[in-house]
């Protein structure tokens, strides 16, 4: 989410997050596919040269690959899955975030059961590319104000078992459990599910500048229940080259 109307994928922040010692990046993929063949070949090389590995991808779909409502296009949908997904197994990317929320939210008036259903329709094609990419991925519930279908782990997990397949998996959102007031107890339950978490402070979806007991209590969770997946800082900056440096701190509740 470091990306602007210049470099919408945050390309110039690889090496400040060399620099400030994270061990990969994140990237935005509908951004990413938006990229040239040889603006694609460069980011994949100076990711290469740098030595910070894309392990994770997010904004898998643009909001135009409609995956909900009378004028989703599956053919469309599955020629954007099948480039997508080479673009990330280019970049040695593991996991694909699943939010997307553009692309899947309801349309007013359509069926939610519906609309459900060509979701968990989406994610089986889905997983036929991903799983034999050795991809996850990661189905991301998101606040109620950005979307209106998969607003909790529960849901979450509803949409998983629905779509089947070995590559689809939750993700846990430290921004939207804080925003849809999700219980610990939830968290704890859901964790053999979760292959990938997002961290953000729910204040402005900031990056986090210090200890807080909120973030200690969300990490034991996931630490005693035997997570040992990715966390990534998924957050907006005002001040990015301070903020990359100083959120480090988190590494100290893994």
């Amino acid at each position: 989410m470091l990306g602007d109307k210049n470099d919408a994928v945050g390309r110039r922040y690889i090496g400040t997050l060399k620099d400030a010692g994270y061990d990969y990046m994140e990237l935005p993929l509908a951004q990413i596919m938006e990229l040239s063949e040889n603006s694609f070949s460069e980011l994949a090389e100076e990711a290469e040269k740098t030595g910070l590995p894309c392990e994770c991808c997010n904004n898998f779909f643009p909001a135009s690959v409609r995956l909900t409502g009378e004028t989703v296009d599956p053919a469309k949908v599955q020629e954007y899955v099948k480039r997508a997904i080479d673009r990330a197994v280019k970049l040695g990317s593991r996991v694909i975030v699943f939010g997307s929320s553009g692309a899947k939210n309801v349309p007013e008036g359509f069926p939610y059961d519906r609309a459900f259903g060509q979701i968990a329709d989406a994610l089986r094609m889905i997983d036929t590319y991903a799983a034999s990419a050795g991809i996850h991925i990661a189905i991301e519930p998101l606040n109620r104000q950005e979307s209106n279908i998969i607003q909790n782990l529960e849901e979450g997990k509803k949409l998983m078992t629905e779509a089947g397949g070995p590559s689809i998996r939750l993700l846990a959102d430290y921004y939207h459990f804080m925003l849809e007031k999700e219980s610990l107890e939830t968290l704890k339950k859901r964790i053999p599910d979760i292959v990938h978490v997002h961290f953000a402070d729910p204040d402005g979806r900031s990056f986090p500048k210090e200890s807080r007991k909120e973030y200690e209590d969300f990490f034991a969770v996931l630490k005693e229940g035997g997570y040992d997946g990715r966390v990534s800082i998924e957050a907006y900056s005002e001040n990015k080259e301070k903020e990359i440096s100083g959120a480090v701190f988190i590494r100290k509740y893994f």
